[in-house]
């Protein structure tokens, strides 16, 4: 006897969740501070924007920046990206997770902080355009922490808040979620430390894609 789902809609975070790029995203904003003279955030700075839109994520790792120079700043930042997109690779187990997603007839949503073409390309990329029902980028709607994006999602789904989990690696997410009225589940291997997610209260916090994976299976 299959067991009835608790939520019709899943709606994932990309970096960090889904796509193992947070390293690589921390050394490209840090090499683009460095390019253009700017102080270079730490490691944790640059991670803590990690899921929010370029233009805020620029404006919280360089502060004192004078506003005319962040265009450039973001030239620099997609520079050192799309140099290695390429490289990047879904983490362990996230194809395998999905397919059982799928196969329980759950809706699969991408709720993300990257423009529309970086999305586009990485789907493609990682062969997993068919898989998602619905995706929405912060370039066309509002950025995280707004629930904006995810309102987007379950309109165009037709699937209410009580019945939408967004899953996630940053305190950005787990917001997003309580903002939107939804459930939220965080994930410990992606860009921010999992002790500062407790004040969102996830039903879950997935120490692996394999934790993730068994948990949705039990409670999704």
């Amino acid at each position: 006897m299959t067991r009835k789902r608790s939520f019709d809609l899943i709606a994932f975070d990309w970096d960090g969740t889904l796509s193992d790029s947070t390293g690589l995203i921390v050394q490209c904003i840090q090499a683009a501070c460095r390019d253009i003279g700017a102080p270079v955030p730490s490691q944790a700075d640059a991670a803590y924007v990690i899921g929010l839109g370029l233009q805020d994520a620029l404006q919280h790792v360089a502060p004192g920046l004078p506003a005319e120079r962040y265009p450039e700043l973001g030239l620099r930042y997609r520079h050192h990206y799309l140099a290695s997109q390429d490289a990047l690779v879904l983490f362990d187990g996230t194809l395998p997770m999905l397919q059982a997603l799928k196969g329980r007839n759950h809706l699969l949503a991408v709720a993300t902080g990257k423009n529309r073409r970086g999305l586009d390309h990485a789907l493609a990329h990682s062969q997993l355009h068919g898989l998602f029902d619905a995706t929405r980028t912060a370039d066309e709607t509002a950025s995280k922490p707004h629930p904006l994006m995810l309102h987007e999602l379950m309109a165009e789904l037709s699937v209410p808040p009580e019945r939408t989990l967004m899953i996630g690696d940053t305190t950005h997410d787990l917001l997003l979620a309580a903002n939107a009225g939804v459930a939220s589940v965080g994930v410990s291997y992606g860009a921010h430390e999992p002790e500062a997610f407790a004040i969102h209260a996830p039903r879950f916090v997935a120490h692996s894609t394999r934790e993730l994976h068994d948990w949705l299976l039990a409670h999704g």
